[in-house]
């Protein structure tokens, strides 16, 4: 496992645990970059391969970006379940850093 699986909290015991972490991980590989070229950060934060339950972060300019929320929900949370047939729920969190900004799409907050 990536330097995102050792900080990360993945739990479950289900015959298909190994493949489930592998193909989240995988996945948000490819998610990361798009926000990156914001200037923001995506990180996995726990995971429950039993349940389906999924927790992300974004930080950096996502912190003080007026489309975060948007970013989470319509983003992140849509493009996991969609393509990961057993994630159940995607929560996230804003890491609030007004002091940081982007580039690219970025929108600031007002």
């Amino acid at each position: 496992m990536d330097s995102t699986a050792s900080v990360a909290t993945i739990t479950g015991v289900g015959p298909d645990h190994d493949r489930r972490v592998r193909d989240l991980l995988e996945l948000i590989d490819v998610v990361r970059p798009a926000v990156e070229a914001d200037g923001g950060t995506l990180r996995l934060v726990s995971a429950d391969t039993d349940t389906g339950q999924v927790l992300v972060e974004l930080a950096g300019a996502c912190g003080s970006c007026a489309v975060a929320g948007l970013t989470l929900e319509g983003g992140i949370s849509r493009i996991l379940r969609q393509r990961l047939d057993w994630v159940t729920d995607v929560k996230g969190s804003v890491e609030d850093d007004p002091s940081a900004t982007g580039w690219g799409g970025w929108t600031p907050r007002t």
